[in-house]
């Protein structure tokens, strides 16, 4: 519920904590709606799990509706459900509000201020102190983080298109070519890596899944159309197949590791298909299916002497070739 659904809901939820409560009539007339979407929001702030009950005052002609004075709690200006967070909660939200490096200097950032600030009207007055020693225990480097700042109406459009599922026109920077592209896209999901933000596009011009990098959309506008979600589109599983951003362009690939190095590589999950094998030396065999060439090419040439591809036979000679180009710079 977004935008002004939101915002009548509050206020109907402020009309119904009043001591007397309020009619069908006196919400329909407060919110501006006709009584088939008073009864409407009513039924959604039942499915929220909010205890709401109808009670006939003698007379009067309507039923006066109420939420429990029990789960309510007084603010200066109006009653609201009285929430209870746990301390576990509250540490969650502050973590992740830690993690928001992302929208640091955009409209984005401000926002989330501003809703943590009210946020705090719910927690008791020792609360700040601890959750100061709390913040202490997690830092949130912002090395390697993009800046976002001006893209926030882009972004917003991103949002609004995705939510409603409308087919999007973005003028898009490419640097794989170096070219300014125009196209439709299906906008389907942002995704974080390594300090950017991304999105999973349907693109109805190249016909397959496709990873666009926000900051380099120009321009977005809808053109009126709608999408279907695609069927049987498994985000999720697409990324965790990519060995980075890269979703296409699928590889079979086996890596030589040292036994320096092997330890490291075993930490960590590569792909969904991974197989490593134990060599007499101590060193390792990485074996998996992934996607991503370029991707895939940068890392084994930032492990140095430390990683040789054994298959396929044609990255090897691409690695091999960029070693031999990287050591005539350093002539």
């Amino acid at each position: 519920m977004r935008g002004k659904n939101l915002i009548k809901l509050l206020r109907g939820l402020d009309l119904l904590s009043k001591p007397e409560g309020t009619t069908i009539e006196e919400l329909g007339t407060e919110l501006e709606i006709d009584r088939r979407s008073v009864y409407r929001l009513i039924n959604v702030i039942q499915e929220l799990g909010f205890p709401l009950y109808d009670d006939k005052i003698e007379f009067e002609r309507e039923k006066r509706w109420k939420l429990e004075e029990t789960y309510l709690k007084k603010l200066p200006n109006m009653k609201i459900p009285d929430v209870q967070f746990s301390l576990p909660e509250v540490i969650s939200l502050y973590l992740l509000r830690s993690e928001g490096s992302l929208l640091k200097g955009t409209e984005l950032e401000t926002h989330t201020e501003t809703a943590f600030g009210k946020f705090s009207l719910f927690l008791p007055r020792d609360a700040f102190s601890k959750l100061d020693k709390i913040k202490a225990l997690f830092i949130s480097p912002s090395k390697l983080v993009k800046d976002y700042s001006g893209k926030e109406k882009i972004i917003g459009q991103l949002m609004d298109a995705m939510l409603n599922r409308e087919t999007c026109y973005v003028v898009y920077h490419s640097f794989h070519d170096d070219k300014v592209k125009h196209f439709k896209i299906d906008p389907l999901h942002f995704f974080e890596n390594d300090g950017g933000l991304y999105l999973l596009v349907n693109t109805s011009s190249f016909g397959d899944i496709r990873t666009l990098a926000v900051e380099r959309i120009q321009d977005i506008r809808t053109t009126g159309a709608f999408f279907d979600y695609p069927k049987d589109f498994d985000p999720e599983g697409l990324l965790e197949s990519a060995f980075d951003i890269t979703c296409e362009d699928p590889v079979k690939v086996k890596i030589w590791f040292s036994a320096g190095q092997a330890r490291y590589i075993k930490e960590r999950t590569w792909s969904r298909t991974q197989e490593i094998t134990d060599q007499a030396d101590g060193s390792i065999i990485l074996a998996m299916e992934t996607s991503g060439w370029w991707d895939l090419k940068s890392w084994v040439l930032s492990h140095g002497s430390n990683a040789k591809v054994l298959e396929p036979d044609e990255l090897r000679r691409e690695v091999m070739a960029e070693l031999a180009a990287a050591k005539q710079v350093y002539h």
